[in-house]
């Protein structure tokens, strides 16, 4: 029984989610940016207060992820401006203080989570999904649409967009697409695709996979980051570029 992928969270006009990291330690700007960006989400970052009021105006952010001290003033009063112009926005506090009365002193402030370093990335992801549900920021993913990235497969109209150009493929191009994206990051060998495509097996013809996979790669990952990935000997995964 394969593992269900992970629901990706969108805003609900089908638009990505979009993050505002804030944090003087450019380690931790980049940690968080990449677990963002694995999630499907647009990462923007701040390495002070003044900037990330600046980058709240410019991108609208979904979320905020604000370290409590900064250079030139603390996480709440940047909140408190960052507000000013998005009143609703949700924020999760970073900060190394882990005594009771300081998580009171986060939350009191206004923040909606505060998660104390060193952090799990697994958990600040977790807590920043639950916010986001809990905002009305996100609408879930319609079940006939499979994305990965910013591959999106429609399996009801049979379109296909990558980075909102639509591609168009084959019915069989079609079907080998469609079960790497609902595999992603798995690794499917020649002949479980040959059995879940094609439906019987080619007598050891594999080549017909390789030819399909050659055919995909020229349309999904021309001129792009690839998301199709060959593992020698193991078979092929997709994943996020």
């Amino acid at each position: 029984m394969t593992t269900p992928a992970r629901e990706q969270l969108r805003r609900p006009d089908g638009s990505a989610i979009t993050v505002l990291a804030v944090d003087d330690q450019p380690s931790i700007t980049e940690l968080l940016g990449m677990a963002m960006r694995y999630e499907g989400w647009q990462v923007v970052t701040a390495a002070s207060g003044r900037e990330a009021v600046k980058q709240a105006k410019e991108s609208r952010p979904d979320l905020v992820i604000l370290d409590w001290m900064l250079p030139d003033f603390e996480g709440p009063e940047v909140m408190r401006r960052i507000r000013v112009d998005q009143p609703d926005v949700p924020v999760i506090f970073l900060t190394a203080r882990d005594a009771v009365n300081d998580r009171v002193a986060g939350l009191t402030a206004g923040g909606d989570d505060y998660v104390t370093k060193p952090f799990s990335v697994e958990e600040l992801i977790a807590r920043a999904r639950g916010l986001l549900r809990r905002s009305g920021a996100t609408a879930a993913q319609d079940e006939s649409v499979l994305t990965v990235g910013d591959l999106v497969l429609n399996e009801d109209s049979h379109e296909v967009y990558r980075g909102g150009d639509e591609i168009h493929l084959t019915a069989t191009e079609f079907e080998l697409l469609r079960y790497l994206m609902r595999n992603p990051r798995r690794v499917l060998s020649k002949a479980q695709i040959l059995d879940r495509v094609w439906a019987y097996d080619f007598g050891g013809q594999a080549n017909v996979v390789e030819l399909y996979i050659s055919y995909l790669r020229r349309k999904i990952d021309a001129n792009r980051d690839p998301m199709i990935h060959t593992m020698r000997g193991a078979g092929y995964v997709l994943r996020p570029a």
